[in-house]
């Protein structure tokens, strides 16, 4: 086990991080390098950026009775036993192609974040040789995201299974008693309590089991048990981090914001753009990345992913 260390900071990341922006963004300024990059990030954050929210119904569904409800399951219920012969075979196909996008986006994404990080841990622009040298634990992290994924699917869909059971036979018996309503507030708590928790999990691997993978193993869950013996040491610390991304967050996003106001949201439709939007945002990636890597670098020199800088030998003295 890895001995505690006596001092660290979620302050002091931030200037090594700006500085590595510059190291790597500016000094010097290549388009083609951020091209490159930005490649690698778009690839690490594939299927994560932007989207929508859903609208909700309206007052005008509040009025419904439990006799139109039943008429209206009844009519459906006819509707899908008279034509089944097209509906399941068209709804196979749909869930099928969708899983199977799904899949390929985290395969891609698990294989493009270890890219990414090998680019702005090295200070290097490539794309063929991290992709080849971290195959097995891109492979790794994404069977790891898959099994988690179906796990907290399954966890989440009984919760708002047995919440919307309990409301529909309430609502149908016009009976919403203490027990129901004590019942749908237990279901409604654990769901938002497996979602942080789901949420927690996938910070934490992104963020810190991702670099230790990078560093030490192939195997996602040898990752886990490494930083969790680190984690037993340092869980005040490790929750002032999850604290202190919040205000990471906001002030990223209020950069982003701010650029769209400026900008009379020219710059919302440039960040639309697949991969394009990954390259103008990529001193805010590179600095989120580099953020991390040197929050980790403090516990010690076994969890320091940042090569250091080779500095080139200087050339003779003038004639």
């Amino acid at each position: 086990m890895t001995p505690r260390v006596p001092y660290v900071s979620v302050i002091d990341p931030i200037g090594p991080a700006i500085e590595r922006v510059k190291t790597i963004l500016f000094r010097p300024f290549s388009l083609e390098r951020w091209f490159v990059i930005g490649f690698c990030a778009w690839l690490a954050y594939l299927g994560q950026r932007g989207g929508g929210g859903g609208g909700g119904g309206g007052p005008h569904g509040m009025g419904n009775t439990p006799t139109d409800m039943h008429g209206g399951i009844e009519s459906a219920k006819e509707f899908l036993v008279g034509n089944l012969y097209w509906i399941v075979p068209v709804a196979v196909l749909v869930l099928a192609i969708v899983i199977g996008l799904a899949l390929l986006v985290v395969w891609l994404r698990s294989r493009g974040q270890f890219m990414f990080l090998y680019c702005v841990a090295q200070n290097k622009a490539e794309v063929k040789n991290p992709w080849r040298q971290f195959r097995a634990h891109g492979n790794s992290l994404f069977a790891f995201r898959v099994a988690f994924g179906i796990i907290v699917f399954v966890v989440m869909a009984v919760l708002a299974g047995l919440g919307g059971m309990v409301f529909y036979v309430s609502w149908a018996h016009s009976d919403f008693n203490a027990a129901s309503i004590i019942a749908m507030i237990v279901c409604g708590l654990l769901f938002v309590a497996a979602g942080i928790a789901a949420g927690i999990v996938a910070k934490f691997t992104r963020d810190f089991v991702v670099p230790i993978m990078y560093l030490h193993t192939p195997s996602v869950v040898q990752g886990w048990h490494i930083l969790l013996d680190l984690f037993s040491l340092n869980k005040a610390r490790f929750i002032g981090y999850l604290l202190f991304q919040i205000v990471v967050w906001l002030a990223v996003s209020s950069i982003v914001v701010a650029g769209i106001c400026v900008t009379c949201c020219c710059a919302l439709c440039i960040l639309l753009i697949p991969y394009i939007g990954t390259v103008l945002l990529l001193p805010l990636l590179v600095f989120q990345q580099g953020y991390v890597l040197y929050y980790l670098a403090q516990y010690g020199p076994p969890f320091n992913t940042i090569a250091p800088e080779v500095i080139p030998p200087a050339g003779p003295p003038p004639a």
